[in-house]
């Protein structure tokens, strides 16, 4: 039998959640390495080395990795699909755990590719919405089609805070917007945007690598630069990205977690044209009574609210 060797990297308080996810999707065998055991091995065991080089130090250095093995089947790989859904709803909510890279030993990207991308099939989305894997082919049935590649990084939309948002945008998305996505991952919120009737649209992610995704992924749509701009940065910290959103937004949408949105209400109405709206989501259940309480304090009328799965978003004004 083959076995696939996969890597979890992450910060040493994710260790123990991190473990937990994994367990819920039956991954229970695991094998644990640390920074600090390594540190702790070598004050406690001078009699077997006398020399470390830097090269060794440098490597484990801030090191916490979790490894654990699935079978090279399809049981197996739908295994690891379903968990790296699961690992990107866990990434949202948990920042502070970052980087969170899930790696793999024993199989070229090709087949990791091949393997992942069979469990991704077209999703309709609400009245006017469908969205399609790159590699998938779909019925067109009058729909707005959006075609989506998002590689390893970023989520496929198949996650309930993705779908919640899309919904809202599909019903509010008129014609002629001007739309700020903050948190933008593969574009799928901003892009799906332009293709239901916005103008212009402003993405910005703080991992570097939703540049070069987002763009590609608009290209698949046929959606040029002259009205779809990308940016990396932190929303919260970046002042000179803060200085190139601008303002007048017609729709501002934010699917990220409840810490972000909730330092962002007071300010991200400054953004706005009088009577737009602030679309937010990434809401764990056990935070959202916290999340509508801080929007209502910033000002905000939450005029809907959805759920599903577990997970919320608010519509504001």
């Amino acid at each position: 039998m083959k076995w696939l060797e996969l890597h979890l990297d992450t910060q040493p308080a994710g260790i123990e959640p991190a473990t937990e996810l994994l367990s819920e999707y039956g991954i229970d065998s695991l094998m644990i390495d640390e920074e600090g055991d390594f540190k702790d091995f070598l004050e406690n065991n001078h009699q077997y080395w006398d020399y470390v080089d830097d090269e060794l130090m440098e490597q484990m250095h801030g090191k916490s990795r979790i490894t654990f093995y699935l079978e090279d089947s399809a049981e197996g790989c739908n295994t690891l699909a379903q968990f790296r859904i699961g690992l990107s709803a866990f990434k949202k909510q948990h920042p502070e755990y970052a980087p969170l890279i899930l790696s793999m030993e024993n199989v070229e990207d090709a087949d990791w590719e091949n393997n992942w991308k069979q469990f991704y099939k077209p999703m309709e989305i609400g009245e006017r919405l469908l969205v399609v894997p790159e590699w998938e082919q779909a019925q067109e049935d009058g729909r707005v089609k959006l075609v989506l590649n998002p590689g390893l990084t970023f989520g496929t939309g198949s996650h309930a805070t993705t779908r919640l948002c899309l919904q809202a945008l599909e019903q509010h998305i008129h014609g002629g917007e001007k739309v700020l996505d903050l948190g933008c991952g593969s574009g799928i919120l901003s892009i799906a945007a332009l293709l239901l009737g916005a103008k212009d649209a402003f993405a910005c992610d703080i991992d570097d690598k939703c540049v070069g995704v987002a763009y590609e992924n608009a290209a698949l749509n046929g959606v040029g630069k002259e009205h779809y701009t990308v940016r990396a940065g932190d929303v919260l910290s970046d002042k000179r990205l803060q200085k190139e959103f601008g303002g007048d937004y017609d729709v501002i949408v934010a699917n990220i977690v409840a810490d972000v949105i909730i330092a962002l209400a007071p300010q991200v109405g400054k953004l706005l044209k009088k009577g737009g709206i602030f679309l937010c989501s990434g809401i764990i259940d056990d935070r959202a009574e916290e999340v509508r309480e801080k929007l209502v304090e910033a000002g905000w009328t939450i005029e809907e609210t959805r759920s599903s799965e577990g997970w919320f978003s608010y519509l504001c004004r």
